[in-house]
C-alpha cells in the first residue's frame, strides 16, 4: 500500500504557502499546488525533480477552477491526505475612504477562497472517512485591528468557519486543523511599517505547521509567544483595548 502523503496546497507560489510546499517536498509528499503565478509554480517544480508535483495556476476566487483542479488531482493521485487552504491577501482598508473593493477582495480570497478550496474534496474525504482539512487563519483575527478591518474580519470568519467545520467533520472521520500564524517573515509582511514581535522565519514556521498537522492538532498558533499574546488579547477588556490600539500603527491602504 502506498504510504506517500498526498498534499494539496493553495497560495503555494510565495510566502507561507511556498515554505509549506517545500517542507512537504522535503518529506517526499506528492503535491498539488495552486497559485495565480504559473511561473513561480513551474520554478518550484523544476527545483524539486524528485517529487511528483501537479500544478494548477488558478485564483482561489474562481470556484470552478478549484473544482477542476481537485478533480484532476483526485483522478491522477487519489483523494489527498491533506488539503491546506493557505491562499491569502492583506490590505489596509478603512470604512468611509472608498475601500469597498479592498474589503470584498480580502474576504473573497481569505474566507470564501478557503471554503471553495475544501468544497470539492470534502465528499471524497467523508466517503473515505479519512484526511485532514487545514485552514490558515491569523492571530489578527482574534481582535479587530484598526486599519486592518478587512483582514481581521476575514480571519475571524475563517476561525469560526473552521471551528464549525471541525465539529461537522469529526463524525465523518475527517480532521480539521486551524493554523494561526503570528508574524512570519514573508513578502506579505516585508513592508509592514510597524514592529513585528517574535517574527519567525517561514521555513521554521512550515516545519512546525507540518508537525502540528501530523499530530492532528485542532488549533495551533506559531510562534508560541503569539499564543500568549492572543490569549491576552482575547480577554482584554474592550475599554483597555480601545485605548491601547487607538493610535497603533496601521497597514497602508492601496490608495495611500
Amino acid at each position: 500500500m502506498n504510504s506517500t502523503l498526498k498534499v494539496f496546497i493553495t497560495g503555494a507560489s510565495s510566502g507561507i504557502g511556498l515554505a509549506i510546499a517545500a517542507e512537504y517536498a522535503r518529506r517526499g509528499a506528492i503535491l498539488g499546488l495552486v497559485a495565480r503565478r504559473a511561473d513561480a509554480l513551474a520554478s518550484f517544480q523544476q527545483a524539486h525533480p524528485q517529487n511528483s508535483i501537479s500544478l494548477y495556476p488558478a485564483d482561489v476566487r474562481d470556484a470552478d477552477a478549484l473544482a477542476a483542479a481537485a478533480e484532476q488531482f483526485i483522478a491522477q493521485h487519489g483523494c489527498p491526505d491533506i488539503v491546506i487552504a493557505n491562499a491569502g491577501i492583506s490590505q489596509g482598508a478603512v470604512t468611509g475612504r472608498g475601500d469597498l473593493r479592498a474589503f470584498r477582495e480580502v474576504m473573497d480570497v481569505n474566507y470564501f477562497g478557503m471554503v471553495a478550496t475544501f468544497e470539492p474534496f470534502a465528499a471524497a474525504m467523508m466517503a473515505a472517512r479519512k484526511g485532514t482539512l487545514v485552514g490558515v487563519a491569523s492571530v489578527a483575527g482574534v481582535r479587530g485591528l484598526p486599519g486592518s478591518g478587512a483582514y481581521s474580519a476575514s480571519k475571524a470568519a475563517a476561525f469560526k468557519y473552521l471551528e464549525a467545520l471541525r465539529v461537522e467533520m469529526r463524525p465523518k472521520g475527517v480532521n480539521v486543523v486551524t493554523i494561526a500564524p503570528g508574524y512570519i517573515r514573508t513578502p506579505m509582511t516585508a513592508h509592514n511599517p510597524y514592529p513585528m514581535p517574535f517574527l519567525m522565519d517561514a521555513d521554521r514556521f512550515a516545519l512546525k505547521v507540518a508537525d502540528a498537522i501530523a499530530r492532528k492538532t485542532r488549533f495551533a498558533i506559531f510562534p508560541w509567544q503569539m499564543r500568549v499574546v492572543a490569549m491576552l488579547l482575547h480577554v482584554l477588556p474592550r475599554w483597555i483595548y480601545d485605548r491601547a490600539f487607538e493610535k497603533a500603527p496601521r497597514k497602508p491602504r492601496a490608495a495611500d
